[in-house]
């Protein structure tokens, strides 16, 4: 749609109706079900876009927290395997439990969620004119085992104007995302000047890595 009043275009591309029938796809879950532990819309366009069905059940008793000695860079995996054992039932024969954690990392302070707008332009302007990881963490369990692994991707912002920052903010308000903003957002078309590693881990899933480590834990 386009709203004419406001000068923004969201253009939507029409979503191709996938011709995939169940037997002819490239990854054969050998009749496993798998169920996505996470809200967030990115982690499932991007596991919808891989061509692997799932279904999304949110209920969870995990507190997200962890003590001041974990290295940052583990953070996201105690996370993740915390989301998973903390689901709200038990895992039935036939289910592969899949959750995720994302932290953004720049020098030594670890990016979460903004609390409000200020916060949000404290962040944004902490990753202003240098570079920053990105950890994503996946966990994935069934009745029998589980796997954990997380990938890091290397963001570079340019010097990002006090204006540009405000504009961000009011229009696309990241609130719900780690760091304040999107990769695949305005910011990231005129703001991010080099980026090394997976483009998609940044946006908050590893997709790559994710359809090996799947393939490697069905086997």
């Amino acid at each position: 749609g386009s709203n004419e009043a406001s000068g923004h275009v969201d253009i939507r591309f029409p979503r191709v109706r996938s011709k995939i029938q169940g037997h002819q796809r490239m990854i054969d879950l050998k009749d496993k079900q798998i169920i996505l532990a996470s809200g967030s819309p990115r982690r499932r366009e991007l596991l919808s876009a891989m061509d692997i069905p799932f279904t999304v059940d949110t209920g969870n008793t995990f507190d997200e927290s962890w003590s001041s000695d974990t290295p940052h860079e583990k953070v996201p995996e105690l996370l993740s395997e915390g989301k998973s054992f903390g689901f709200h039932r038990e895992l039935a024969d036939n289910e592969i439990l899949v959750t995720s954690d994302t932290m953004v990392l720049c020098g030594t302070e670890i990016l979460g969620k903004p609390k409000d707008r200020d916060d949000a332009i404290r962040m944004l302007k902490v990753l202003s004119g240098r570079g920053h990881q990105v950890i994503t963490a996946v966990t994935l369990r069934d009745r029998e085992k589980k796997k954990t692994f997380s990938v890091t991707s290397n963001v570079f912002f340019k010097e990002l104007s006090d204006s540009e920052i405000t504009y961000y903010l009011d229009t696309y308000k990241p609130y719900d995302k780690a760091g304040a903003y999107g990769i695949q957002e305005w910011i990231g078309y005129i703001g991010i000047s080099r980026l090394e590693g997976s483009f998609y881990n940044v946006m908050g899933f590893p997709a790559s890595r994710f359809y090996e480590e799947l393939k490697a834990f069905l086997d």
